[in-house]
């Protein structure tokens, strides 16, 4: 009978509660009447109509106020509120009615009883009605139970608004305040950091949400670390500045970041260096619509420049970073020109033109092939691109004088077992021979780093499919290690250890310690509330399988290919010092390396780069592709 009532059309449902309203306010008097004149017998002294008359008043008072618009099984606290001043309006007008129609006979006293009566029937119906329906609703299958992290502002508001579904089912708060832990809030129980471990490990626990958004970084890191090896999902809600509407949702709770997969927190960048090559110039970023590329412009825009040009080959990649750029500058009415250029960075001429037409005083370059099996696999077409276009944009921003250019290399460029690693080294030979030529007034710089979490090609990305496909992961080898940072942050340094020095100087980012990417891969199968299925637990979700070393890919990457390494002004950057090129060795190397492109022949492309690039030895794998 119940669930009939639940199915009712909304217009039928408000009908219904108006009802209900219109026979309980004239009870509501009624017993307001006899409390005060403690006589329980119908009082005779004034017309039977009289008791209707509070709800002849209140009924349109509470239409306008949307007391039958809301829908009961999602009302919230904050609609006492609104009742108690349709209340408190209705009985005005049933006051004002008695005086107009001279009524006598009903006690003072007992409208103040009255009032209070309507309050508390209007609000209990309302609220019973809810915890009636909510009980009544159908559960989904697949309600997970939630811990809330934060019993401050945040948390309550997200305990709000898991209630109103029927997917989420808030058993608690969780708080670091001593003051707070024990306590009841909304009908939840604090507990304490200690009691939520004990919750978790007795598997009653299925996700962890975290809203503490004015907390620091390096506390939610904390958390996280500690709640990885329990196999709990955990989500992260965004800081109170990223909420701008101020009201907290499900909706806005996130994966766990790739800055928080790593453990670690970020180092604050200088204000100063950021500035120093930005700040009111005239700059250029080739592959502006990468996944480095995207974020430098990100961060150039922050510094203000007078002109940002994004050089980029791909025209939707463009179109994308473009569009979210410029709702960034008019969002902020930034002093910003804007200029989208399609281009390849192996038309030097054409990149010359741009940069003369645009002024540009500070270039860089990211575009570059990077994927290392699809560059194996194209070889010329690596070369062509990472090389002959580097040394291109470098000859145009020499003739456009350009103040200072700097390439966005890779580890891989260190001892490279790969074509992608190799043409990358020969692009930091370009710009460190143009370096030492006396008659270049360009400043030339090279920052050296590793893999960047979140980047198209990057693990991570790839391992949130496999997982929410329900596995199996599927890494290289047990042993491969990578040295990683997040995008935003080796954007940043990027941009600082491009301010910094004099002319050819290799910059090389600290980027920590090297991950086992098979450690990574089990973190986040954790976070995201799985456990590893292996020889140690067979009952697992999700397997982690090995599918052997893919061509010219090494188990460790380095960033130094000498030990002649000195610091900078900067603690994250350090200034490698190695052996390149001169300009005449440069160029012998590039007409070599030209007729070999023309040739499409990739057996003397790899002997050209093993004569000048220190330490290259192609992958065996690379070796059968040639033959």
């Amino acid at each position: 009978m119940l669930n009939k009532a639940i199915a009712l059309p909304r217009t039928t449902k408000s009908l219904l509660i108006l009802a209900l309203d219109f026979m309980l306010l004239p009870v509501a008097l009624w017993v307001a009447i006899a409390l005060r004149l403690d006589d329980w017998q119908y009082p005779n002294q004034f017309a039977w109509w009289v008791f209707f008359l509070p709800s002849i008043i209140a009924a349109p008072i509470f239409i306008r106020f949307g007391l039958y618009r809301a829908v009961i099984r999602y009302i919230e606290d904050k609609a006492v509120l609104t009742i108690a001043t349709a209340v408190s309006l209705a009985l005005l007008g049933f006051v004002t009615a008695i005086q107009l129609l001279q009524i006598t006979g009903i006690p003072r006293g007992s409208l103040v009883i009255f009032w209070l009566l309507a309050m508390a029937i209007i609000i209990a119906s309302r609220f019973a009605a809810r915890s009636i329906l909510r009980k009544l609703a159908p559960l989904s299958k697949d309600r997970k139970t939630v811990l809330i992290y934060g019993a401050g502002s945040a948390g309550r508001q997200l305990a709000v608004a898991l209630r109103t579904g029927q997917e989420y089912e808030p058993i608690g708060f969780v708080d670091d305040s001593f003051a707070q832990q024990g306590l009841q809030i909304g009908g939840l129980k604090v507990f304490s950091n200690e009691q939520m471990l004990a919750q978790i490990m007795l598997s009653r626990v299925d996700q962890v949400l975290l809203a503490i958004p004015s907390a620091p970084r390096s506390r939610q890191i904390e958390i996280v670390n500690q709640l990885e090896p329990l196999a709990v999902e955990v989500r992260i809600l965004p800081g109170m500045a990223d909420l701008v509407s101020g009201e907290v949702r499900l909706a806005d709770a996130r994966e766990v970041g790739v800055d928080e997969l790593l453990g670690r927190e970020p180092v604050p960048p200088n204000k100063e260096l950021l500035a120093r090559n930005i700040s009111g110039k005239s700059v250029m970023v080739t592959g502006a619509g990468g996944s480095i590329g995207s974020e430098l412009c990100r961060q150039i825009i922050k510094n203000q420049p007078t002109h940002l040009v994004l050089y980029e080959l791909s025209e939707f990649a463009l179109y994308t970073i473009e569009q979210e750029l410029s709702q960034i500058i008019r969002e902020h009415a930034l002093p910003i020109e804007l200029h989208p250029v399609l281009g390849s960075v192996q038309n030097g001429l054409r990149l010359a033109a741009i940069m003369a037409r645009y002024g540009v005083q500070t270039v860089y370059h990211a575009a570059a092939y990077k994927h290392v099996p699809l560059v194996e696999f194209n070889i010329t077409e690596g070369i062509l691109n990472n090389a002959f276009g580097t040394r291109a944009a470098a000859a145009a921003a020499i003739d456009a004088g350009v103040e200072s250019f700097v390439l966005i290399s890779t580890d891989k460029a260190v001892r490279p077992t790969n074509v992608m690693g190799a043409s990358k080294r020969m692009a930091e030979l370009a710009l460190q021979a143009y370096a030492l030529d006396p008659s270049v007034t360009t400043r030339f710089s090279m920052v050296r780093f590793g893999n960047v979490l979140g980047s198209s090609g990057s693990v991570v990305p790839l391992f949130r499919k496999q997982i929410m496909a329900g596995g199996p992961v599927k890494v290289t080898h047990p042993e491969i290690n990578r040295f990683f940072m997040t995008i935003p942050e080796a954007s940043q340094l990027v941009i600082q250890a491009g301010a910094m020095g004099g002319s050819g100087e290799v910059f090389v980012l600290d980027m920590g310690q090297p991950v086992r990417i098979v450690d990574l891969a089990r973190r986040m199968i954790h976070l995201t509330g799985f456990t590893v299925k292996d020889d140690a637990n067979p009952a697992g979700d999700i397997a982690i399988e090995f599918s052997g070393l893919r061509p010219g890919e090494k188990l460790y990457e380095e960033l130094l290919i000498g030990d002649n390494v000195s610091g900078t002004e900067h603690a994250r950057i350090m200034k490698a010092n190695e052996q390149c090129l001169t300009l005449d060795e440069l160029e012998q190397v590039i007409a070599d390396l030209s007729i070999a492109c023309v040739g499409n022949d990739s057996a003397q492309i790899i002997g050209i780069l093993q004569r000048c690039v220190s330490g290259f030895k192609p992958d065996q794998a690379v070796r059968d592709h040639l033959h």
